[in-house]
């Protein structure tokens, strides 16, 4: 419940969660720069490593996207060689994506850049905390999705 509007509070676990996304986004973002990939393409391209064969509505829904986005993200992917597009044997109108070798190729890469963000922000938690930390961000998004 909200103080007197003049007292200083604590803020919003809400608003820490956001801070914390923003942070960890810029630093993704700065280190996939080079390897000419954003966060939310390496968010794509795990998801896809993660279970190939996903339409690009399921990618975007994995990745966090509308579908707007994730169509000209899947083109732009696809254009440079990280993903290839196939006809559903069992919905010849359905196309899904799959990684390619390039695609993985990028992806190992990128992974220990990545790998190396978790662990300085995990670095600045009690290693006893690490499991509790994970499990309170699952409960969180388990309490808010829309799945």
């Amino acid at each position: 419940m909200r103080q007197d509007p003049g007292v200083a509070e604590e803020p919003l676990t809400l608003y820490l969660v956001k801070r914390l996304e923003l942070a960890i986004r810029a630093r993704m973002d700065d280190a996939l720069r080079p390897h000419g990939l954003s966060t939310l393409q390496f968010t794509a391209l795990t998801a896809l490593r993660a279970r190939g064969g996903l339409s690009s509505a399921q990618l975007a829904r994995r990745s966090f996207v509308t579908p707007q986005t994730m169509n000209e993200m899947v083109r732009w992917l696809e254009r440079h060689g990280h993903i290839a597009r196939h006809r559903d044997p069992d919905n010849r109108r359905v196309l899904l994506l799959s990684l390619t070798d390039a695609g993985r190729t990028l992806l190992e890469r990128c992974d220990p850049l990545v790998e190396r963000i978790e662990a300085e922000m995990l670095d600045a938690v009690p290693t006893v905390q690490h499991a509790l930390f994970r499990q309170s961000l699952e409960l969180g998004y388990g309490a808010l999705a829309e799945e």
